[in-house]
């Protein structure tokens, strides 16, 4: 998740120590900020400080910047009512910080009373409080449907014991398992992570013997706690990560590769490592070619150049190179060679140029920087970045999705697929149930997918089929009308025998519940007469309006306000951009479907080779020729040894 001005972060314990230091943080972000604390006294300081940073972004507003809810987080009802006056004042939740927490000064098995005012009410503040807030916050993210980050500030002494205080080590060790168990919340937008540094300078960590920080190095300071939390924020690939902290050891995460082997169940048959070390040396050139787009154009073979360019070596830290095996061709490679998807008008986009074209690849880690651990050299990798077009390529490892294979279908579940399946999902929530959660999502409905036999289109023909409901497929040919056939699709219309909006018209009269659709134009406003009362359509596309002299130009539906009022129905877009989040999950379901023979990936049979054959690639994507998902082989020689195991 990327820090932007106007999100909101809600802080328990924010009044002092890590949280009031976090909450200054996100001010100096743009952030706005609830600061949740027991001492009145200290939360009405630290908000008149957030206000002063958040002003510089945001100068006079309706909402104040901060705002101070003193509450005791053991107290159900104070820690509710805490929660709802933040999404009250802002709108929403973006960010939640479980930071309260509180030392136990008596050893438990030296207390004589009944715990109440001590260690009672320690695992209650350190424990339980945490869950609870964990608990509201991720249900006021998913309410939302937008993606929220949880950060439970956990303690060194959650990973080993804390003699001089096993209240504490305990409570906080609960904290860590407990935040590592909720890392399938992702699936639904919402990570939750777990941030144990060693010992900072608080008041809380000053009442302790000094010898024992100084046997652990010293305090930490405050800076590499806070950027240990942005860290946990911003990195879409964790969920459920426990970062550790130390003066000695820097930024570690918890448990490592090899700690985690030891309780895995047959972990040698995990699909992700079978080919971590297939490809454990690649060759790195001096010189590699890419497409690169020189001019703004529709016109992908006018746009685009091939170049030959230097490698330079070292990786950057916290990058990897990648050797591309696969590229897939998308219709939208034209609109980013016209520069549309950049903002700003024509002038401003044109300083852009020159650059790199390609959206999604698969291809293996030939080399990696500094502070990059989820991948190795040898990790067969899809990347969904641009540059996709090239021998090969640098990325921020981050958007590195870990396969099981370098395969040319793998490349097919990018784009296409993820489309598919997030979309889906999204359009309607209680309809399209992730089949990775739920196992099937809501049966019984007519769906209709146009463009069915392309790319993407034969994914959402057997997502929908999967779970049970009627498919109407719509193409242009006997041979994708075959395909289509093939892929279960119980209703298969072929615009060039039969007319669409009549075959709809006689077979469903109720109209359709559920459309995807992909080509716009006249396509788009059939589909919205034919959508039945409380039909949902999702556009993910519009191919039709893609090309031709001036390019993508808008159309205009007249009255559309009017009919889908007329009939409560939903008009939802879809851009895959924006939901990140959930690309590696579905990636993975997808996998897992298509190695059970549950799910069939169809690959267009003309063969493109080599980075030269890309403009070809693509205008033929655009003839109305291709079937299935149109992928371009970068490197043969590769492509042969990541043959099907």
């Amino acid at each position: 998740m990327e820090l932007k001005p106007g999100m909101s972060a809600l802080v328990t314990g924010g009044a002092s120590g890590i949280g009031k230091a976090l909450c200054i943080a996100f001010a100096q972000k743009g952030l706005f900020v609830t600061i949740v604390d027991f001492s009145e006294e200290n939360g009405r300081e630290v908000a008149s400080l957030v206000q002063k940073e958040s002003n510089k972004f945001h100068g006079d507003l309706r909402v104040p910047s901060a705002i101070f809810v003193k509450c005791d987080v053991t107290n159900a009802d104070d820690l509710a009512a805490s929660f709802e006056k933040h999404v009250r004042t802002y709108g929403g939740l973006d960010i939640c910080i479980n930071c309260a927490g509180i030392a136990n000064n008596i050893l438990v098995y030296d207390d004589t009373s009944d715990g109440t005012r001590t260690w009672r009410h320690a695992v209650n503040v350190n424990l339980v409080a945490v869950i609870d807030c964990t608990r509201i916050a991720s249900q006021i993210m998913r309410s939302y449907k937008k993606p929220g980050v949880i950060i439970n500030i956990g303690s060194a002494a959650g990973l080993y014991p804390m003699f001089f205080d096993p209240i504490y080590s305990g409570t906080k060790g609960g904290v860590v398992m407990f935040t590592r168990s909720l890392a399938p919340l992702k699936r639904q937008g919402v990570r939750v992570n777990v941030l144990c540094p060693e010992f900072v300078q608080t008041n809380m960590a000053e009442q302790l013997n000094r010898k024992i920080i100084d046997s652990t190095g010293g305090y930490l300071k405050m800076e590499d706690v806070v950027n240990g939390a942005f860290e946990l924020i911003t990195d879409e690939s964790k969920a459920g990560a426990c970062l550790w902290i130390t003066k000695r050891r820097g930024k570690e995460y918890w448990p490592t590769p090899e700690e985690r082997r030891k309780y895995l169940v047959n972990p040698n048959k995990s699909k992700r490592t079978l080919t971590i070390n297939l490809y454990p040396k690649i060759q790195t050139p001096e010189f590699f070619e890419k497409i690169v787009v020189h001019t703004l154009s529709h016109n992908f073979r006018n746009a685009t150049r091939l170049e030959r360019v230097r490698l330079t070596l070292p990786i950057e830290p916290h990058s990897a190179l990648v050797k591309v095996i696969y590229a897939g061709v998308n219709a939208s490679d034209v609109n980013f060679s016209s520069g549309r998807y950049f903002s700003g008008n024509p002038k401003e986009v044109a300083t852009r140029l020159p650059f790199d074209a390609g959206f999604e690849g698969v291809g293996i880690v030939a080399s990696v920087g500094d502070m990059v651990n989820h991948v190795k050299v040898g990790t067969p990798v899809a990347l969904m970045t641009f540059g996709s077009y090239a021998e090969f390529t640098l990325v921020p490892a981050k958007h590195l999705l870990p396969v099981p294979r370098p395969e040319p279908e793998v490349v097919a579940m990018l784009t296409s697929g993820l489309t598919a399946s997030i979309g889906l999902e999204k359009v309607d929530s209680y309809m399209f149930v992730s089949l990775l959660v739920a196992g099937q999502m809501t049966s019984g409905q007519v769906v209709l997918v146009t463009a069915a036999a392309g790319g993407t289109g034969q994914f959402a023909v057997q997502l929908a089929k999967l779970a049970g409901n009627k498919v109407v497929a719509t193409c242009g040919g006997e041979s994708k009308a075959a395909l289509l056939a093939s892929l279960g699709a119980d209703r298969v219309i072929n615009y060039r025998n039969e007319r669409i909006k009549e075959a709809l018209k006689k077979e469903f009269p109720r109209g359709v519940d559920i459309i995807y659709e992909s080509v716009g134009g006249e396509m788009f406003d059939l589909c919205l007469n034919a959508l039945a009362v409380h039909g949902r359509l999702i556009v993910i596309g519009m191919i039709s309006q893609y090309q031709g002299e001036g390019g993508w130009k808008p159309q205009n539906y007249t009255g559309l306000c009017e009919k889908i009022l007329a009939k409560s129905q939903t008009v939802a877009g879809f851009f895959l951009v924006q939901y990140a989040h959930l690309w590696q999950d579905h990636l993975d379901k997808l996998f897992d479907l298509y190695a059970s023979g549950k799910l069939k990936v169809s690959l267009d049979p003309k063969k493109f080779v080599g980075v030269s054959s890309v403009p070809d690639a693509v205008e033929y994507l655009h003839s109305g020729k291709s079937i299935g998902k149109v992928v371009v082989c970068i490197d043969p020689s590769y492509a042969r040894t990541a043959a099907k195991l």
